[in-house]
């Protein structure tokens, strides 16, 4: 969600704090704004919208100096405007803040009690003038901050800067994620590795409860007590030339282009010599689980409901899935060995890191499935299972979703064959399958014509749904989320079964509908529902491969031919002209498709 990059050296330090926040664009903001302290007095600009905003201030008014803090806002309390956008200064103090501070009211009738007001909506504000109280009573920039973050509640990471003191940022971690990077005679603070790309690559990683003391020449980290802590150096791979869009309009087509070649190395690195090389100890724990929890949000999440399917289909264990928010509000009990496998694409998800602490509280096991090994998420999970999807930037998920149904068969197949629901002969099978992928991908993405030209008519629908059966069901709800989110229409998935229960009801001839048809098992009942849906004028878009469409009634409106394909990997496959789908409608619309409106690549606020 909001970005926040601080910086300590001997260079000025607005134009590293404003290419740093470009890095981190792709979390989703709607304000942005840099302190710096000069001849060690405050200086600060802030403006609402993009950072495009922000950079022309700087040029009709910059700011020098060598320390600073920058931040790009996504708006929780008060509106995107200047006066909310961060960074908040009161005084001698300028606060940058992501998380929600959940006592911020109380603080706010407290101070106003000894005079101070308040002029943004925001709960940060709070944090920045009961940090210049505490100064005022004569604490040291140290003590302030200290019993600063000791007063708050809620979920923070929080960068300081204080005036007189240019040597000096002291940056606190509840629940947001904050990694100090390390240069020579110069430091870095960012709530995101990849905003140090081409800065440094020796990192701390703060834990929470941290409190560190960051200066020219080094780090030292304490708790909100005071006491001393020890965390050590990491050094991390951050590829900056994987944040750049190539030859493409937006991050979002260069990463749908980029899955062939991505699902290639991410099958690789799964498996060799026939043989896959999922972990032993992931496998034999999933094996013996005597029931699955899967847990994800959005998009993660109907990865997960796909993937429910797979064990139980594959490897005969009892799997359930749900969303992470609502997870923490279930109390149903839990079997003995019960393991929750939580997928995400940051590892740093709000919802989803306390869904895995709630599981871990009620005594189960957890295994992470993430995108980002460095990842909160990544260090608090018993078991650990990455993607290889790479650094995905456009806040609607492509890659990272069709590597996350990469990493669950491959684990549901393995864990089969452990279990012996699945032979020798099968299990090879589904290898020699898995590796058909990459090419059948590549193929899916010749249809990119097909789905431009049904992206021109969706464009002026007012609402559109989306139908499957079996694990093509969570993937109209995944078809039907890429729609809404980039290109605003409405937009509902369903269990093309359920139509007649109810959404028949909104079919007429002004109602396109998405049908998901592999040959298969599922595929005649799939076709029979479209024939309802065209008996009542409603357009069908029908995606199928060639031997569906041979049998397939024709007439209604359109139809997309994919690569003939093993049920069992369609939802990777089919996943993709809806992706394209999704992509051109929001193009012909005109919307920002790489930063939707009101929404944040990774949401780090519950």
């Amino acid at each position: 969600m909001c970005g926040i990059f601080g910086y300590l050296g001997q260079d000025e330090a607005a134009p590293i704090l404003l290419d740093a926040l470009r890095r981190m664009e792709y979390r989703g903001y709607d304000s942005a704004g840099i302190a710096t302290l000069c001849n060690g007095r405050l200086q600060r600009r802030r403006a609402a919208g993009k950072l495009t905003s922000l950079a022309n201030l700087l040029v009709r008014n910059p700011i020098l100096g060598r320390v600073g803090i920058g931040h790009t806002r996504w708006a929780t309390h008060g509106k995107a405007s200047v006066t909310n956008a961060h960074p908040h200064q009161s005084s001698h103090v300028a606060v940058a803040h992501n998380g929600i501070i959940e006592n911020f009211r109380e603080i706010r009738v407290e101070l106003a009690r000894h005079g101070i007001t308040h002029d943004s909506e925001t709960d940060t504000e709070s944090a920045a003038h009961l940090c210049q109280y505490l100064l005022n009573q004569g604490m040291t920039p140290l003590e302030a901050a200290r019993n600063t973050v000791q007063r708050l509640e809620g979920s923070f990471a929080l960068a300081f800067l204080f005036e007189e003191e240019e040597n000096l940022l002291i940056a606190a971690r509840r629940y947001s994620p904050l990694v100090v990077g390390h240069g020579k005679n110069e430091m870095f603070l960012a709530s995101d590795v990849i905003a140090l790309a081409g800065l440094t690559s020796t990192v701390t990683f703060l834990d929470d409860g941290d409190l560190a003391v960051i200066s020219r020449s080094g780090l030292e980290v304490y708790d909100f007590t005071g006491a001393r802590a020890v965390r050590h150096r990491t050094q991390v791979s951050i590829d900056s030339t994987s944040a750049g869009k190539g030859s493409h309009q937006h991050f979002m087509a260069k990463e749908i282009y980029e899955q062939p070649r991505i699902l290639a190395a991410a099958i690789k690195k799964l498996g060799e010599d026939a043989k896959l090389l999922v972990p032993d100890s992931i496998v034999q724990a999933v094996a013996d689980s005597a029931q699955i929890e899967l847990i994800g949000c959005g998009t993660a999440s109907y990865a997960c409901q796909i993937a429910e399917y797979w064990f139980e289909n594959l490897a005969g264990l009892p799997a359930s899935s749900g969303v992470a928010s609502e997870f923490v509000h279930r109390h149903r009990r839990l079997e003995k060995d019960t393991l929750g496998i939580f997928v995400s694409q940051s590892g740093e998800t709000a919802d989803s890191l306390n869904a895995l602490r709630h599981m871990r509280e009620r005594g189960g096991r957890t295994l992470a499935v993430l995108n980002v090994a460095t990842s909160t998420m990544s260090r608090e999970a018993d078991l650990v299972m990455p993607i290889h999807a790479g650094i995905e930037i456009s806040v609607a998920s492509t890659k990272a979703f069709t590597c996350q149904l990469i990493a669950l068969v491959t684990l549901a197949i393995s864990v089969g064959y452990q279990r012996g629901c699945i032979d020798k002969e099968k299990y090879e099978h589904h290898l020699d399958e898995l590796g058909r992928l990459p090419g059948l991908s590549s193929a899916a993405l010749s249809c990119d014509a097909e789905a431009r030209s049904a992206a021109q008519e969706i464009s002026g629908s007012a609402s559109v749904l989306f139908i499957g059966r079996g694990t093509m069901f969570p993937l109209a709800l995944e078809g039907a989320l890429k729609l809404k989110e980039i290109s605003y229409i409405h937009a509902e998935g369903l269990a093309a079964g359920e139509l007649k229960h109810g959404a028949l009801a909104l079919v007429d001839s002004n109602m396109h509908v998405v049908a998901l048809a592999p040959s298969g098992p599922h595929f005649t009942k799939t076709v029979s529902n479209t024939e309802e849906i065209k008996a009542r004028g409603g357009q069908v878009l029908l995606l199928s491969d060639t031997q569906g469409l041979e049998v397939a009634p024709t007439g209604g409106w359109k139809a997309m031919t994919m690569p003939a394909i093993d049920p069992l990997f369609a939802p990777i496959i089919y996943a993709i002209p809806l992706q394209l789908l999704a992509y051109h409608a929001a193009v012909e619309l005109g919307t920002d498709v790489d930063h939707p409106r009101n929404l944040a690549k990774s949401v780090t606020v519950e």
